[in-house]
Parts: structure tokens; C-alpha cells; sequence
């Protein structure tokens, strides 16, 4: 029989109804002080427990990690205890759901550091501008991010425990596992590009030592909640935030291996959805499905019978992001080849239930 989007299939030590996942998308609805997931994001994952799989908006792994405003953080009870109330929702509507753990390096603004300094792996700009709230407005926008100062060598290990210790914290919040987010120019992937990386030290100069860090990370998150729990996301083919780098795709494929050996339950590969990006090469996804034994995901503004295609050729899920946004419902439109409803860009970031939970299912719209 042939594989389809609503094939049966195992990830880790999950069985997913479906190949259909909810892709990580960067929403701002914790509530302030600390960050907090509320009630709120919590009706909004359940409304979308029908996808096989459900990875969560980026979430900070420390204060130091967060670098736009309102996104949730796994670091202090309170923020445990709201995501608890997610997972219960979600687990109640009997999905599955995964957190992705974000340290966003120098993806950030001096608002959110107490020296008015994010950390990166060298002391380079990412040309890039990050989302945040003025206090006395309450307006968000978007704006520049600083030159970060470079790590220390011994500061790196405890970023590393900092992964452990969110990942264990989403343990206790009742996620069936992890993502680490190694993807869009975020602190993982500031160590892989030579264009943001440009260290004397073990995790500098070399592939294998660009991808320490990665290494490390993945290790010490795989000792403590099991490497069938944990999932990382990549994006070899991103060019924006300065993140250029004509050795990546080796270097990945590098990472690769090192993944495969950890045993790692899923690669999320994220492909360029923008305008004018380029198309991924077929002979890199098999490069990749060569060097890595375990559950490709891909994501990238497919449709159905693209994600057919990708599935025909041996990968394994897709993940929907804009159009699940807007159809709470994906996985049966899908399927029964429904009409699909188009989301408002304008309400992504920050708000109220407007454009977030208020998107109604089909039987809601009759």
C-alpha cells in the first residue's frame, strides 16, 4: 500500500495516526510578566490535536535565550505549570505534542539582557531585526538587533546544561518530547556557519568542531529525557541573517552522522519558503536520508499533492504552518479535499484570541 499524508507512522516511541504535523510557528501569546502559557494557547493547541504531530513555537530555554517579546520560556514553575495546561489540553483531545527549545543567540535586543547584550558565537551582526513590545506603548515592532559579544569557552557548557534542564522541564510539563531548534540562524546554527562562527576554539575553525556545539546539546538532552524523545530542526538552505556559508551543506550532513549516532528521533528539515528562495536539491535529500537513519520532517509551504510527492520519495511527515494557522481542521480538509480558509498575517504576532483561536473548524463555520 502506498504511503500517504494519513498513513500510520512510528516516531520514536510515538505512533502518529497520521504524517501530517503542526509546524513550530512563533505566535506571542504568553502572558507578563515571565512569560507564561495561559489557557489561551492551550485551546488553540487543542484545537489542532488531529495533526499527527504537533511541535510548539520556539520556546527560551533561559532568560538569555529569549530574543522577542512574549514568547513562552520552560524555565521557571510558573511557565511549567502553564504548559502544563497545554499538554493536558492537547493530550485530552488525544494529540501529540513536542516543544522546541530555543536559545536564540544573537537573534535578540538589549531590552532583554541586563548588559544590553546577547550572546552569539563571535561578535557579529546579525543584520537583522527581532520583534518587541514597548512597555509604555504596548506596541509591538520589529526592530534591529545589536552586535552580541562572543562566548567565553566556559560559558558554552552551561548554555548546554541550560538545554538539559528545559528539556527535563518539559518532561515534568507533560510534552511527549523535545525539538531542538538548530534552524534559522538561532544560537545552534550560529555555531554550524562559518559566517556566523568565527572562533579559535574547540567549537571554532573546522566542521567538526562548528558542529561541537550541536553535538554537545543533542548528548546531554538524549541522557536525560532519552534520545527517542528528542527531534532537532535544521535549515541548510536559509541565506538571510548573514548566515551565507558555502561549506554548510557538508557540515550539516557532518551533523548528520553525529545525529544518526546519538539516535535522535527526527530531523525537521526546514525548507526555504520564501518568495524567491531556491529549490531544494533532490540530491541532498538523499544525501541526508544516507547519512540519517531516523524520521525526516520536512516543512516549506507544501500542499497536498506536493507533500504526496515528498512522501513518494521517502521521506517521512510534512509540516503545515500558514494553512493550519488558519484551519484548525487541516488534517480533514485535507483528506476530504475541503476548501481551505486564509490566514490573517497582520494578527501572527501578539494579541488577543483575534486570529489565533477564533479560526473555526468546519462545523463551526456552517
Amino acid at each position: 500500500m502506498p504511503t500517504t499524508l494519513f498513513s500510520p507512522v512510528s516516531l520514536g516511541s510515538l505512533t502518529l495516526p497520521n504524517r501530517i504535523a503542526l509546524a513550530p510557528m512563533t505566535r506571542a501569546r504568553s502572558s507578563q510578566s515571565g512569560n507564561v502559557p495561559t489557557a489561551l494557547m492551550a485551546e488553540y493547541y487543542a484545537q489542532r490535536a488531529s495533526a499527527g504531530l504537533i511541535v510548539t513555537e520556539a520556546t527560551q530555554i533561559s532568560s538569555q535565550g529569549q530574543g522577542y517579546s512574549f514568547t513562552p520560556g520552560i524555565h521557571s514553575p510558573e511557565q511549567i505549570a502553564g504548559w502544563r495546561l497545554v499538554t493536558e489540553a492537547v493530550h485530552r483531545a488525544r494529540g501529540r505534542i513536542m516543544l522546541q527549545l530555543w536559545h536564540v543567540g544573537r537573534m535578540s535586543h538589549e531590552s532583554f539582557h541586563e548588559d544590553g547584550r546577547p550572546v552569539a558565537p563571535s561578535a557579529l551582526s546579525p543584520d537583522a531585526k527581532v520583534w518587541v513590545v514597548d512597555p509604555e506603548t504596548g506596541v509591538g515592532t520589529m526592530v534591529d538587533s545589536p552586535v552580541p559579544r562572543a562566548l567565553e569557552t566556559d560559558e558554552i557548557a552551561g548554555i548546554v546544561e541550560d538545554y538539559r534542564k528545559a528539556a527535563a522541564n518539559a518532561i515534568a510539563a507533560g510534552f511527549d518530547g523535545v525539538e531542538l531548534h538548530g534552524a534559522n540562524g538561532y544560537l545552534i546554527d550560529q555555531f554550524l556557519r562559518r559566517s556566523s562562527n568565527q572562533r579559535h576554539d574547540r567549537y571554532g575553525g573546522p566542521a567538526e568542531n562548528r558542529i561541537r556545539f550541536l553535538v554537545e546539546v543533542a548528548e546531554g538532552v538524549a541522557a536525560e529525557i532519552g534520545a527517542a524523545r528528542v527531534g532537532i530542526r535544521l535549515s541548510p538552505y536559509i541565506t538571510q541573517r548573514n548566515m551565507v556559508d558555502d561549506e554548510i551543506i557538508p557540515t550539516i550532513l557532518k551533523a548528520a552522522h553525529e545525529i544518526d549516532r546519538i539516535g535522535l528521533a527526527y530531523i525537521h528539515l526546514v525548507e526555504a519558503d520564501w518568495d524567491d528562495a531556491p529549490d531544494i536539491p533532490e540530491d541532498f535529500r538523499r544525501d541526508l536520508r544516507a547519512a540519517y537513519s531516523g524520521r525526516i520532517i520536512v516543512a516549506g509551504r507544501y500542499g497536498r499533492e506536493k507533500a504526496e510527492a515528498i512522501l513518494s520519495a521517502g521521506l517521512d511527515i510534512v509540516a503545515f504552518g500558514r494553512s493550519f494557522i488558519a484551519n484548525p481542521d487541516l488534517p480533514r480538509r485535507l483528506k476530504e479535499g475541503l476548501s481551505l480558509a486564509t490566514f490573517d498575517g497582520t494578527k501572527l504576532f501578539g494579541g488577543s484570541a483575534d486570529g489565533y483561536s477564533t479560526y473555526p473548524a468546519l462545523e463551526d463555520a456552517a
